[in-house]
């Protein structure tokens, strides 16, 4: 109860009025102070008293109410400044020198249900964080000390300019995001996991970096099935034609990427289709998996998963890693998507703390397919210590997260400074990748 009422007052909901030192006022100053969601922030406190201790604390709210928050210990160097690009955490949800420490960390109010993603459903509204500094150190679960300062910024999902179109183009749904300018841009599909519905925030910030983004559900949305039990490539075909014939789209192809099941999507995509010419799989599979798919004469069956395989915590958190059968057993290979016959460039981005599905161990094995057929045009990035919902940067960890289809919380793996590193690495990575290969 002490955090949650703690958390009430630093989201602005008490009117605790600003403590001053006794010497000067006491300021933090957060930039920028409007920005993108993938932009580093910078946060600074000044005024205070030379070795002071202190406690930032980051607070946030996501559409639905639900409040979220962090906080670290710190003290004031000699000029009695706190600058988080210098120095490090004593202590608190995280410790060491981690300058987003405050934002990656944001997790579900004690108040909140837990295992809650901060995750923004509507790119047209910011995310608005508040920067509180407390008189002391204090910890996660106690009441902060009296409060010194408040500094405010918004996270933006839409660069000034980005144009979102809502498509229904034939049997296609989803929403077209074009960078502003005439153009032509180069054309990326970006697809997310089996949550289904529309997922726009990555497709939005792709634009803010100056792709035509297309934000592509393939279930539980308008009029699309409202499950997975079967997938027809001519659906996703339809899109890529769209997306290659736009005015906007220059090139000789389009890109996709997937995160989790959107990735062994992204991976049949580029070797059946040959105007999708760069693929970018995240945390995916070498195989198809959740339901056949079919394109024209051709069914892969899908892997199947064995929930007699599933570990259950004592905190009745589930461990699906090994409930997935094994793609390379040689009794599942007609379940492995062909990519040999690929005639494009793949980036594969893995953690190799991937607790959801063994996911450094599928791009290897996808690697290997490549190799032996004298293919090279692909590159594999896996990263130690990084879980599986790799977002773009700045993205809270989310170590667990309720699954929206079973409705119980999935352990997806991770630790947060490697996660989050991870995060901010590959992101540009992907960018370089897409502008290389779509020009």
């Amino acid at each position: 109860m002490l955090r949650a009422v703690s958390r009430c007052a630093a989201a602005g909901l008490c009117s605790t009025p600003a403590v001053l030192s006794t010497h000067r006022p006491v300021c933090v100053s957060v930039s920028p102070q409007s920005g993108l969601a993938d932009e580093e922030l910078h946060v600074r406190v000044q005024g205070l008293s030379p070795g002071a201790p202190v406690t930032l604390r980051a607070v946030a709210a996501d559409e639905q109410g639900c409040l979220f928050d962090s906080c670290a210990q710190y003290e004031a160097d000699g000029s009695g400044c706190v600058d988080l690009r210098r120095e490090g955490s004593l202590g608190g949800d995280y410790s060491g020198g981690l300058p987003m420490g405050l934002l990656w960390a944001l997790s579900p109010c004690v108040m909140e249900a837990p295992y809650r993603r901060l995750q923004r459903s509507s790119v047209h509204e910011a995310l608005r964080l508040e920067v509180l500094v407390h008189r002391g150190h204090s910890h996660p679960e106690a009441l902060p000390g009296a409060l010194l300062a408040k500094g405010r910024c918004e996270r933006l999902f839409l660069a000034p300019g980005v144009r979102r179109i809502r498509l229904r183009e034939g049997a296609v749904r989803g929403s077209l995001f074009l960078p502003p300018g005439e153009g032509p841009f180069p054309g990326v599909i970006d697809m997310f996991g089996d949550d289904g519905g529309l997922v726009e925030y990555r497709s939005s910030l792709l634009a803010s970096r100056g792709f035509a983004s297309l934000a592509l559900p393939y279930f539980a949305f308008e009029d699309l099935p409202p499950a997975m039990t079967e997938f027809h490539l001519e659906y996703f075909e339809e899109a890529a034609n769209f997306l290659t014939r736009h005015p906007k789209v220059g090139g000789s192809g389009v890109g996709v990427i997937g995160s989790g099941k959107g990735a062994d999507l992204a991976l049949s995509m580029i070797t059946f289709l040959p105007q999708v010419i760069a693929a970018v799989s995240i945390s995916g599979c070498c195989a198809n998996t959740a339901a056949p798919l079919s394109y024209k004469d051709i069914t892969i069956p899908a892997l199947a998963y064995n929930m007699s395989r599933v570990k259950i915590s004592q905190s009745a958190v589930f461990d699906v890693s090994e409930a997935l059968d094994d793609p390379l057993d040689p009794a599942n290979s007609q379940c492995l998507i062909p990519i040999e016959k690929a005639q494009g460039s793949f980036l594969f981005i893995v953690g190799e703390d991937d607790r959801n599905w063994k996911s450094s161990v599928y791009a290897k094995a996808a690697v290997s397919r490549l190799q032996e057929s004298g293919k090279s045009t692909y590159n594999l990035i896996s990263y130690p210590g990084a879980g599986h919902r790799i977002d773009p940067p700045c993205s809270p960890f989310c170590p667990v997260a309720v699954d929206r289809v079973l409705g119980v919380p999935i352990l997806s793996g991770g630790e947060l400074k490697a996660h989050c590193q991870a995060q901010e690495d590959s992101w540009q990575k992907i960018q370089d990748f897409l502008h290389t290969h779509l020009q």
